[in-house]
């Protein structure tokens, strides 16, 4: 039974007016009533788009918005308790390009429409090392994303998990995509505020462990069909 406190966290999200919280089960078959108007109903303009998926409490949805207010962004999660957080820091920062939205990642096409994407970020997710379908990296997800990004999109991957790191390395390999940028160390490397400014909770304690942050950027291209990484072992490669 969940606590008291994430019922009222939960109760809270649904009277914000910046969280949207589609139907699950409707959008088994219906599109949301969004698809396609996110700039024109909701951000009153034609900026730019970038959403964080598994956005947990928000911190690169807030912390972008707030360093670059000519762009707007749309963190995504499934669970409300935690995008609370955001949510509320996002709103009394008055940060009128930032929204939030509580769906699961396999509904994106649901709510956004062809090219309505320009950026998406990925910052720590579970390496899901037993089941790579299940990757928000895996072959899956990324013809997910190519439907509602414009072509060449920038994609974002920042994680602790050299599983995942290498995976995706393996897979961009796999289909002929070269990275931008990819590093077993992102904290070695100079001139990327962007990237290393805004931490998320899980980052700043992996640091403080001492581990290293990889991270991977990388353009997708929309008419490319992509095929799963061949031959490699997970085994390998602790999650």
């Amino acid at each position: 039974m969940p606590r008291p406190n994430k019922l009222k966290r939960y109760a809270e999200l649904g009277e914000l007016p910046h969280v949207f919280e589609p139907d699950s089960k409707l959008l088994r078959s219906t599109d949301y009533a969004m698809k396609g108007k996110w700039n024109q109903d909701y951000f009153n303009n034609k900026a730019a788009i970038t959403l964080e998926l598994g956005c947990g409490k928000g911190e690169y949805t807030v912390g972008l918005g707030s360093r670059f207010p000519q762009r707007n962004f749309i963190g995504l999660d499934i669970k409300g308790a935690r995008m609370w957080k955001g949510a509320k820091a996002s709103l009394r920062d008055g940060l009128d390009n930032v929204a939030f939205l509580r769906i699961g990642i396999e509904f994106i096409d649901r709510v956004f429409s062809p090219d309505e994407v320009d950026e998406i970020w990925i910052t720590f997710p579970d390496p899901q090392p037993k089941k790579a379908i299940k990757r928000l990296m895996s072959s899956y997800f990324l013809t997910l994303y190519q439907k509602i990004l414009v072509d060449q999109g920038v994609v974002h991957l920042k994680t602790d998990s050299r599983l995942l790191h290498e995976y995706l390395l393996a897979l961009l390999r796999q289909n002929r995509i070269e990275p931008e940028l990819a590093t077993a160390d992102l904290y070695l490397l100079s001139g990327l505020e962007e990237i290393q400014t805004v931490k998320t909770f899980y980052e700043q304690s992996f640091l403080a462990q001492g581990k290293s942050i990889t991270y991977i950027r990388f353009r997708l291209p929309k008419h490319v069909q992509l095929k799963e990484v061949i031959g490699f072992d997970s085994s390998d490669w602790d999650g």
